[in-house]
């Protein structure tokens, strides 16, 4: 099946070439034939093709409702939906949670006309369960795989929307990120991946590890298209106070997207982040070269100043977690019992050949001995995130910058079950602890392995970075289909 994207299926939709029941079917197909290799879906919505129908009805009628109008989309599996699908972030413990809402993004994707085709799997609760952890990996759906070598990682914890989109199995895909887990995915699997500004998109709805730094956001096989679903999702919502300070954008920047959009942009580049990997520092290069070709001025180097001592993130994430988690699962009626951290950990004791054959759960653990949000080293911690917000910013004034330029991390590596993850070289910090907006895109390739260039800026300047992104992207091209190679 060909590499669609938004724009393109529109044109077919309203020609009458394609309906959104056919463009279905197609992606069922694909899946069908396709996941079988990947295991990226967790499982498909029955009720896909008689929604898919009515919103064909509804195009004949003249009432199209935008851009997203009969278009199939995956979402992460810790993201609530009312209907026929559970929601389980990948754990048993939650087999049979049919959530009694949607999530507020959910609820915009519907009145945008998406399909939601499926759900994918991801790193089981979202990679903050146990130590030496297996990204991709859930005791629900097992392990998902990279399409460019299925030995290797997808990377977590958005894996499993990351290898739908890249092994064609829907049009885009929405993910949730703490630290990485959509910027990763994105990268490692070749396409692109938008972690939005903290307050830009609500994440009420959403099985929660951090409301310091959790969001949702975008993937895609296009920049264009990664900001069609961003702005579908992006909105103020009452029940998430952070979206109080939303900066809301019009969808005018899509006209606005051009191959001159580097023209006289001013780039900072982070060499800090550099040094990870010798082949990802030469793709760097090029995409330095490529960035000043397209009318890009460097800024070599920039420095980001880290605060005295270190971030304690681990810590500010299991502090929140112990509150948002329990908050979350004092709603949830399942057949396991499970309804709060506490009956979690003992359902996974009592389950652990099926839920915990490789690593553990030391993190609910964590969790649960935290010390709360008035302990004096999350106070300290705080102060430190805000330290780092200013100091970003600082380096942004200081060089006149309109984003921070970086690798987006190391190519993919071997799965391993002994071991668990070996990943390295990535600076998805910055954004995550700061707030602060990041995307990837395609960067090429070292030895058939998709690696990525990230482009970080200031708070609410999400809309900014996609444009310069999108004339990256359009002035390397780089992106090319996975052959689902045994390996590399």
């Amino acid at each position: 099946m060909k590499e669609y994207t938004i724009s393109e299926l529109q044109v077919l939709m309203d020609s009458g070439e394609l309906s959104s029941e056919k463009l279905v079917k197609l992606y069922l197909e694909q899946i069908q034939k396709i996941d079988k290799m990947t295991n990226a879906i967790l499982e498909v919505n029955p009720d896909a093709v008689s929604i898919a129908k009515a919103l064909d009805e509804e195009r004949k009628a003249g009432k199209k409702r935008g851009l997203l109008h009969g278009i199939p989309l995956v979402l992460k599996d810790n993201i609530d939906t009312r209907d026929q699908m559970m929601t389980t972030a990948g754990s048993l413990a939650l087999v049979g949670h049919y959530p009694k809402q949607d999530a507020f993004i959910v609820k915009k994707l519907r009145e945008a006309g998406a399909v939601i085709l499926a759900k994918a799997n991801l790193s089981e609760w979202a990679n903050l369960r146990g130590q030496k952890s297996i990204s991709g990996w859930s005791s629900r759906g097992g392990q998902t795989r990279n399409p460019y070598a299925l030995d290797r990682t997808p990377c977590g914890s958005s894996s499993g929307s990351a290898v739908a989109v890249a092994a064609n199995l829907c049009t885009v895909a929405v993910g949730t990120e703490t630290d990485g887990s959509i910027i990763c995915p994105s990268q490692i699997n070749g396409i692109v991946g938008v972690k939005p500004t903290m307050g830009l998109v609500s994440r009420s709805g959403i099985i929660p590890i951090s409301h310091t730094q959790d969001t949702a956001g975008p993937m895609a096989r296009t920049v264009k298209d990664a900001g069609i679903l961003l702005h579908a999702i992006s909105g103020n919502d009452e029940s998430d106070p952070v979206t109080q300070h939303n900066k809301f954008s019009s969808s005018d920047f899509l006209d606005e997207l051009s191959t001159e959009g580097l023209r006289d942009k001013r780039l900072g580049v982070l060499r800090s982040s550099f040094g990870g990997a010798p082949k990802v520092d030469k793709l760097m290069g090029q995409a330095l070269t490529d960035i000043e070709k397209a009318g890009g001025v460097l800024i070599d180097p920039v420095e980001i100043q880290l605060p005295e001592g270190s971030l304690n993130e681990l810590e500010v994430l299991v502090t929140d977690y112990k509150e948002d988690l329990k908050k979350y699962l004092e709603h949830v009626e399942v057949p396991t019992g499970v309804n709060s951290i506490q009956s979690l950990i003992k359902f996974n004791e009592r389950n652990q050949e099926l839920v915990m054959p490789y690593f553990g759960q030391e993190f609910f653990s964590m969790a649960l001995e935290s010390q709360g949000f008035e302990s004096e080293s999350y106070k300290e911690a705080m102060i430190r995130y805000d330290e780092l917000r200013s100091n970003i910013s600082d380096t942004f004034e200081t060089n006149s910058l309109d984003a921070i330029i970086f690798p987006s991390g190391n190519p993919a590596w071997l799965i391993d079950y002994v071991n668990g993850d070996c990943s390295g070289g990535s600076s998805t910090f910055y954004a995550a602890v700061s707030g602060f907006p990041s995307i990837t895109v395609p960067a090429g390739y070292i030895q058939g392995l998709p690696t990525g260039v990230s482009f970080l800026g200031l708070p609410f300047t999400d809309y900014k970075l996609i444009k310069v992104a999108y004339a990256y992207e359009q002035q390397t091209l780089h992106r090319t289909p996975p052959k689902f190679l045994n390996s590399v």
